[in-house]
């Protein structure tokens, strides 16, 4: 199976569409507790999970520590669900090559984060890696996204043309859109139908996971939404395991709820 086919079985076998997000932050939890606090975390969690994804740069800032907990991390994640590491690469020829090559053949994970600022060769290494997956940056969560990506660009904003643009290089290949922007979200669902979105902005950062539903739709291996502080940091007490596995489980059930509520 690719990537997509992947995610799609993982969802329907736990009901889920939920992406749990691995981002220790360094204030709160010392290097010396991070791989011990996600294998709790990814245990706790699994029963609800569709995937996992580490951003890189919760574990670069620790230095070589927190890749040597990296590693733990993902050697501790079950092999039958899928981890989408969080870097958003973005650079030309050798420098993408060397950045695809660590990411599927030394970290081994099963898609990544790319920003296509840069244009189609920048992707291109990363494509190399058969059924791999890809999400592209195209409307993002943070409050500057619209900075440039509300740009027009031949009559529509510039999301929507990379949106277009991006998922035609290869069925490999889907879009980061933050839940924050539920109507850009349904315009982006309706160019792109098929496409599959990677969806973050639940939780500490206030999107709704109804409106996501009703904007991106609940199929399994076309929508996944990730939340990271909401569920890794339910707790800062002893009990974060179990506070984790229950806010992973209500994000779970917000979902599905609104995907019933939908088809009802």
């Amino acid at each position: 199976m690719n990537y997509f086919e992947q995610l799609a079985a993982r969802s329907r076998a736990v009901g889920s569409l939920v992406c749990v997000g691995l981002d220790p932050d360094a204030k709160r939890t010392p290097i010396s507790e991070v791989a011990a606090r996600n294998r709790a975390i990814i245990e706790a969690t699994a029963p609800y999970a569709a995937c996992y994804k580490p951003n890189l740069a919760f574990y670069e800032q620790f230095g070589i520590e927190g890749w040597r907990a990296l590693e733990a991390t993902l050697a501790a994640i079950p092999g039958d669900i899928p981890v989408i590491a969080d870097g958003k690469r973005g650079d030309i020829g050798s420098t993408a090559e060397a950045y695809a090559r660590a990411l599927f053949e030394t970290w081994g994970v099963h898609a990544a984060t790319l920003n296509p600022y840069m244009g189609r060769d920048t992707v291109e290494p990363y494509l190399a890696y058969k059924g791999r997956g890809l999400y592209l940056l195209c409307r993002t969560s943070n409050p500057g996204a619209a900075d440039f990506q509300y740009l027009q660009v031949d009559g529509v904003p510039l999301y929507e043309q990379v949106a277009r643009t991006v998922t035609s290089w290869s069925p490999d290949i889907g879009l980061v859109v933050g839940a924050t922007a539920p109507d850009e979200l349904r315009r982006i669902r309706e160019i792109v139908p098929g496409a599959s979105l990677l969806v973050p902005g639940v939780g500490a950062q206030g999107g709704s996971p109804a409106e996501v539903i009703a904007a991106a739709g609940a199929e399994p291996g076309t929508l996944v939404v990730n939340a990271s502080r909401s569920i890794y940091y339910a707790s800062d007490g002893a009990d974060f395991p179990e506070a984790a596995a229950r806010a992973a489980q209500a994000l779970r059930d917000e979902l599905a709820g609104a995907a019933a509520s939908i088809h009802a």
